[in-house]
């Protein structure tokens, strides 16, 4: 009789994001397929991006072009081979969303839909839905994946490790399958797979204060890593330049899209402070923009700094800004009258999982897509609106490489045991190492960095690493035990990384080594086997 808590398919993708789901739906017409979402579907960064996806569509514009403004923005270090496939592929990534039925904000160019422009771009090459893009094709690509008869949904499960050959100690390793919490029936599964795939996410709520949701946990680079796969340039975290100050407005982001259409950035009084900053303006890279502000708000002792787009006509930022306009209605600030509160916030995780163009992880079977990644696109800082992209290019190049073969037998898994551990007799451990965790990073390894500061983020890291692993092996898993687990590692793997390079490059700015190098290298960790 064939056990409940076991389940077996071709393809487990761990994630629901865009790149999840996009995967999901090129393979399910001739695979079986297992989704997992921590949540329900729509929670993921995807849903909440907000500026849109940048692509060459405009006849004026060129792959080259749209080359070197990711060149430009990732401080030298962004892989020339990946970015070029990246970009070149960009247009039929567009066309099959728009083949799926995406919603695309239209205008009466040649074109036929509207194209904005983001810092860091030298033009407008960002189509998007209105200032909601991310939740638009979340919301048109998950109708479709409900309805597919090859793929299964399995909300409120998060993954806990992946099982490969070496921990069963079987010949020739590869990835095969993974436990998997079930968080609504407290039970763990145990499901099989030819082929699995990471679409976690980032790990943004390592820091205190960021634009990405709860479950950007960096679960799946903390999985990988244990399995044995390669990890590269975590020091690059991106802080978002302008998430909406206030106590009601948790993690709500003030789009790029309103630099590009003409905000600015002033000081409590009115002064404008990104010309003395950079001669791009507010249309400087995010790294750039987000030093400024820091240093602005450390200069003047300030809460925050506000972005000013009460010189656009109401009607014009109605329509282009709704979703915006609206929340900001909501906490009592008309954007038509009066600027917007801003500060910076960690938003977008630029190194991750080591793969190859096909999105191969180090590990056989095992693939990983989006911010979970390390493809080489974003260098030392992602360009604006890049990361949708990266999403649905890779996501297409693993399906590829997964149909490619027919799917490999999985031999019989053994079922999680919980025979020698109990439960939890203090949970309140884990909220207090998860708020420790989070105000040390945010502390110590935030828009600026020192050796001292890394230092004692390490040291505190370590402390934790320890309580975590103790509760770990003794109690009963749980979500947020997962959650910290993975958390506690990936920080450990973002301080180990930003030790390493004795340089200022790109997200990662050091007081003790403020001058960049010649030559751009990657941060390259490898687990100890």
């Amino acid at each position: 009789m064939t056990d409940p808590a076991a389940l077996s398919f071709d393809v487990l993708i761990i994630g629901s994001g865009l790149a999840g789901q996009a995967l999901a739906l090129k393979l399910a017409d001739q695979r079986r397929v297992a989704l997992i979402s921590k949540k329900q579907m729509t929670d993921s960064a995807s849903a909440w991006a907000q500026g849109g996806i940048a692509a060459v569509l405009d006849p004026s514009d060129s792959v080259e072009a749209h080359i070197d403004d990711t060149f430009k923005a990732g401080g030298g270090l962004c892989d020339p081979q990946a970015t070029r496939f990246v970009v070149e592929h960009g247009r039929a990534a567009i066309d099959w969303l728009v083949e799926r039925g995406v919603p695309f904000t239209r205008d009466d160019s040649a074109l036929g839909y509207h194209l904005t422009r983001e810092g860091g771009h030298g033009q407008r090459r960002v189509i998007h839905v209105a200032d909601a893009t991310g939740a638009a094709v979340q919301e048109t690509l998950t109708a479709q994946v409900l309805k597919h008869p090859n793929i299964t949904v399995l909300e409120h499960h998060i993954a806990i490790d992946l099982i490969t050959a070496t921990k069963l100690g079987l010949p020739r390793n590869r990835c095969l399958g993974a436990y998997v919490l079930d968080t609504q029936r407290d039970r763990v599964l145990t499901i099989a797979a030819s082929h699995t795939a990471l679409a976690t996410g980032g790990a943004g709520k390592v820091y205190l204060y960021t634009t990405n949701p709860d479950t950007a946990t960096g679960d799946g680079i903390a999985m990988a890593w244990r399995a044995g796969c390669r990890v590269a340039n975590m020091e690059f975290v991106q802080f978002h330049p302008t998430c909406l100050y206030h106590p009601h407005a948790k993690s709500f982001l003030i789009s790029e899209a309103l630099r590009g259409e003409g905000g600015l950035l002033r000081l409590p009084d009115g002064t404008r402070f990104m010309p003395q900053h950079d001669p791009r303006e507010e249309l400087a890279p995010r790294d750039i923009v987000a030093r400024a502000i820091d240093f602005e708000m450390k200069k003047h002792g300030l809460d925050c700094v506000f972005l000013d787009m009460t010189h656009k006509p109401a009607e014009f930022l109605l329509e282009h800004f709704p979703n915006i306009h609206a929340r900001c209605l909501e906490l009592g600030i008309d954007i038509t009258h009066e600027p917007i509160p801003v500060v910076p916030a960690a938003h977008y995780t630029c190194g991750g999982v080591v793969i190859d163009q096909s999105s191969r992880t180090d590990l056989r079977g095992l693939y990983a897509i989006g911010e979970t990644s390390f493809s080489g696109l974003h260098g030392a800082n992602r360009l604006a609106s890049n990361s949708l992209l990266e999403c649905l290019v890779f996501a297409d190049s693993a399906a590829k490489d997964i149909l490619a073969g027919a799917p490999e037998p999985s031999p019989r898994l053994p079922l999680w045991d919980e025979s020698r551990v109990r439960d939890a007799d203090e949970e309140v451990v884990i909220s207090h190492n998860w708020a420790e965790l989070r105000r040390c990073m945010w502390d110590y390894v935030g828009i600026v960095r020192t050796n001292k500061r890394l230092e004692r983020a390490l040291h505190r890291i370590d402390l934790l690493n320890k309580e975590i692993y103790d509760f770990y092996v003794n109690f009963r898993v749980s979500n947020d035990l997962i959650e910290l687990r993975n958390l506690v590692l990936t920080a450990q793997l973002i301080v180990t990384s930003a030790q390493r390079r004795h340089e200022s490059r790109g997200l990662h700015f050091s007081r003790d080594f403020p001058e960049t190098l010649p030559r751009a290298l990657d941060t390259v960790l490898t687990p100890e086997r």
